[in-house]
């Protein structure tokens, strides 16, 4: 069994950065990959990020890249989302995920409870 807790959101202004964290524990071989989904009011859970467990392994998501990166601390188990540039439409729950897969679509099997970002004025 995996445990995910997410920290790092909050309100910020267009332009800013955040950073997201995720702190895993629980069976090893099930956080192989893990990664960053998020989900606005009225969307679907869309992709941001996902990296495999010796962080030389990343994806991030075409409508954030360039703004948005993931790293992996082995040693602690957690990952991060960088989020540099922030934008209003950036504005969702923002979920961590692990499974023993690597993926970019929301076939995860643990899922964190989210944490909120909004990107406001």
């Amino acid at each position: 069994q995996v445990h995910l807790v997410e920290s790092g959101g909050g309100l910020v202004q267009p332009g800013a950065s955040l950073r997201l964290s995720c702190l895993a524990s629980g069976s090893t071989p099930e956080t192989s990959a893990m990664g960053w989904f998020r989900q606005a009011p009225g969307k679907e859970r869309e992709f941001v990020a996902v990296i495999n467990r010796s962080g030389r392994i990343a994806s991030v998501a075409e409508s954030v890249r360039g703004r948005f990166s993931i790293s992996r601390d082995g040693a602690k188990d957690t990952i991060y989302l960088q989020m540099n540039r922030v934008e209003p439409e950036d504005t969702a729950v923002y979920y961590c995920a692990a499974d023993r897969a690597y993926s970019t679509t929301p076939a995860f099997k643990y899922w964190g409870q989210g944490t909120q970002v909004t990107v406001s004025s």
